[in-house]
Order: structure tokens, then sequence, then C-alpha cells
């Protein structure tokens, strides 16, 4: 045999086995285990409408300007065989629970979902706009500015609705795979005296807080990057109260940051368990450039997780919603009520609407119904979404009642009916123990902890397959 047909029968093999590869590359995309869309769209109001988060005068009235557009997303994700679910991500401050219910009517409506295959997370921004009109017991808001917050709420409703569509509509073979990354600008900002009483806040590096940055990928059945979903379990209060400027503070900087290195490619930003958690710094003279450099760095090490070791995430998706009765702790007498009154406003603004309830004759609720989901990724990843301001604590206490080791624990979620505390914030006292706001009244009792506990287990269980001990 000559050299030269050597390298034709060489040439010939390699040619047979590449076409091996690309057939195999084929099959995979045919057989893609999950199918995903993505979808964005830009929530900036058309005219200028009041901010939420702060509730200083400074803040009374509409916003002046824009800092950063803000955005909705949403991502469509469905297995082999599975029915879809649809995550949706805004720079919205808080969703109270008439808005989630108004806002998921129309949802359902466009796309004929059901609330059990719906996800929503609030990045809690303190600059974007304000909502509905739960919260008009505490702003004065003028009329001619609340005929603008209505005109926009119904818009924004609508854009919901189609960006979810749109997603649901973009779903392609894709795969999924997770990494953790970490921010270091995070800090707790619970600080207490020497006698162990709670002082107010400020940045507390000796106390917990989740720190961690976890990071979903969204591959292409070719492997080319399409999105990103990452999140943060930090208050988006970068921006200060005397900002009346548009803004999705720091989390909308850092999907810019990715999207800058990513031609492309959407970003979805999920709101952690930070309602004991501040970035640090905040507030300055100089916010502006530090909210860009908090989300910068944040979105930096969204791309050093995407770049490095990431483990694939498997089918299939199962998705369980409920809403738990959360209890909530006995009114106290009315002269210790009075007393609480002229108290600090994380003591007097729940005494000050439960005297006035009993004014009016009304009964005050002894529990508050809140939303929980969870999405089981096949043995791969569990996401548990808590409803409302969900302090740092939740995060190693779900991960103690679900067992297992990749866990991804979300707050903000669906509706924020104002701080969700654990039983040692309870115990404790201070701003995160304040418990309902809006049109709800109560603090919440220690209890609620291991009521919410007990049944995220037990959603565990059931998408696990597992049999409750």
């Amino acid at each position: 045999m000559t050299n030269a047909t050597r390298r034709k029968l060489l040439y010939a093999f390699m040619m047979v086995q590449a076409s091996f590869v690309c057939l195999a590359g084929i099959a995979t995309a045919v057989g893609a285990e999950w199918r995903i869309g993505l979808a964005g769209v830009c929530i900036t109001p058309e005219k200028p409408v009041w901010l939420y988060g702060y509730a200083g005068k400074d803040r009374f009235r509409p916003f002046e300007g824009v800092l950063d557009d803000i955005y909705a997303r949403a991502i469509a994700i469905r297995g082999e065989g599975g029915e879809p679910a649809v995550l949706i991500t805004a720079d919205l401050c808080v969703l109270r629970e008439p808005e989630e219910t108004a806002l998921c009517k129309v949802i359902m409506r466009k796309t004929n979902l059901t609330r059990r295959q719906i996800l929503l997370n609030w990045s809690h921004t303190h600059s974007g706009p304000m909502i509905g009109t739960s919260d008009l017991n505490r702003y004065p808001v003028p009329e001619g500015d609340l005929n603008e917050i209505k005109s926009y709420t119904e818009v924004l409703w609508n854009k919901l609705a189609d960006v979810t569509a749109a997603a649901l509509a973009d779903m392609k073979p894709a795969s999924l795979s997770w990494g953790v990354g970490q921010a270091d600008f995070v800090k707790n900002r619970r600080l207490f005296a020497q006698d162990g009483r709670y002082r107010g806040m400020g940045p507390n590096a000796d106390r917990y807080v989740d720190s961690k940055v976890p990071v979903l990928r969204i591959d292409d059945a070719d492997g080319r990057l399409r999105g990103v979903v990452f999140g943060c379990a930090c208050h988006a209060v970068t921006l200060g109260n005397k900002n009346n400027r548009l803004s999705g503070d720091y989390p909308s900087f850092a999907r810019q940051y990715v999207e800058r290195q990513y031609t492309g490619v959407q970003t979805l930003f999920v709101q952690g368990c930070g309602a004991d958690a501040n970035p640090d710094p905040r507030a300055t003279s100089d916010q502006v450039q530090v909210v860009r450099r908090q989300g910068h760095a944040l979105g930096a090490e969204v791309c050093r997780v995407m770049a490095g070791d990431l483990r694939p995430i498997r089918g299939p998706l199962r998705t369980e919603f409920a809403r738990v009765a959360l209890p909530m702790k006995p009114v106290p007498p009315r002269e210790q009520l009075e007393q609480l009154a002229k108290g600090a406003f994380w003591k007097s603004h729940n005494a000050r609407r439960i005297l006035q309830a009993q004014q009016r004759g009304e009964p005050i609720p002894t529990h508050y119904q809140a939303p929980l989901a969870l999405w089981q990724f096949g043995e791969d990843l569990t996401l548990v979404a808590i409803s409302g301001e969900v302090v740092s604590d939740y995060v190693p206490l779900a991960a103690k009642a679900t067992g297992v080791d990749r866990l991804w624990v979300a707050g903000y979620s669906n509706q924020v009916f104002g701080y969700l505390p654990s039983a040692k914030v309870v115990e404790e006292g201070g701003y995160e123990s304040l418990g309902l706001v809006s049109a709800h009244i109560g603090w919440f009792s220690a209890e609620a902890q291991d009521i919410l506990l007990a049944e995220i287990r037990k959603m565990s269980q059931k998408v696990r397959g597992e049999s409750p001990p």
C-alpha cells in the first residue's frame, strides 16, 4: 500500500468519524431534554409616576428623569414530555396580594397557563415605579398622580402577559447548567448593642447573610449561550431616598454588564432572601458611581461562573404552588397597643392599624395566606420561591428542610406582603420583624417559621417522589 493510498484511507476514516459526531449532535438537538424560550420587554413608564420603596417626603412626587430603563424578562422551560413553566422577573419593588391576583389573571387568560406554572420574582429596587393602589394608606398620592399610576399598572399587566406569551412562543431545544459565585458587597444590616438588644440598621459583617450568587446558564442545541438567570440576596437600595430618578439599582447594572459581554443574550435577575441585607456602601454622595460599580462587580462574577466548570441540569421539571396559612401573633391588650403605637416604626406601624381596625369593629386576622412555590429540576436542582421580604435565616433553614445539596432559595416571589421574619428575628425584634404592611395587618408569630418549613419539606418530598417520614 502506497503512502498516498494510506493518506486517502485515513482521510476517509476521519470523514466517517466526523459524520458520526455531526449525526450525534443532530440527534442530541432533535431529542433535546429541555425546550426553553426567552423574552424581554422595557417597562419604563411613558409618563413619570411616583417611585416606590422609601416612605420619606423626598419621594412624594413623580420621578424626575431616568437613570436606567427598567425591564421585565421571562423564561419558559419545558422538559421532555412535561408541561411548560414560566419565570417572570421585573425591575419592580413589590407586588401586593390584590395586584398579584390581578396580574396572574391577565397572564393566565393570555397564555392558558395555570397558577402553578407561573412564578413571579421582583428585584425590589427602591427606585422603581409604584404599582396599583394597595399602598395608598401609606402614601399621600394626589388624584392626578394616582390616575397615572393606575394607567401605568394596566399597561404593565399587558406587557407582563405579552412577555410571558413571547417566551412560550420562543421555546427551542436547549441545555441548562448551574454554578455558584459570591457577592462581596452584601452585608447583614441588623445591628445590636452589647446587651444583645436590636439597635438599628448598619453593616454587620459578623452576622450571617446569604452572599451566594446562583447562576443558571442556558445554551442552545449547538452549545451557544442564549441566556442566564442569576441571583443575589440583597436589598436593591444602593441608591438612597434622595434619588428620584427611575432605576433598577444594582441588579439592572449587573444585567447590563453581562449583556455587554455576550451580545444578544437575555439575562434575568432573581432576588434572594435579603430582607436583612443591604449593599455596602449605599446612599453615598457618589451613589450613581457606586451602584454602577456594584452592578458591574456582580455581573463580572456571573460571567466568571459561566466560564467555569458548571454542572449539567437535567429534567424533568416538576412544579408546586400553594398558599400557606402563616400564624400571626395574638393581638396585645389595648394598653400595650397604645404603648407600641408610640414606639419605633417596626412596632408602631401595625399597632396603630390594629387600634384603628378595632375602633371600626373589624376582626383582626389570625393568619396570612402566603404564596409558596417549588420547582424541581430532575435530581439536580431545587428552586424554593418564598413570598414576602424574607430574612436570610431561611436559606440554611430551607436547606435543612429539603435535605438537598443544590438549592436556590428566592425571596420576594409572587407577592410581597411585608417582612417574613425567622423565629430568631421575631424573638430579637427590630425592623425585619415589622410583619404585614399595606391593607393587611399584624405581626408574624415565631411559629410561622416551622409551618412554612413543613410545607417546603412536604413540597420537596412530593416533587422528588419521596414518602414523608
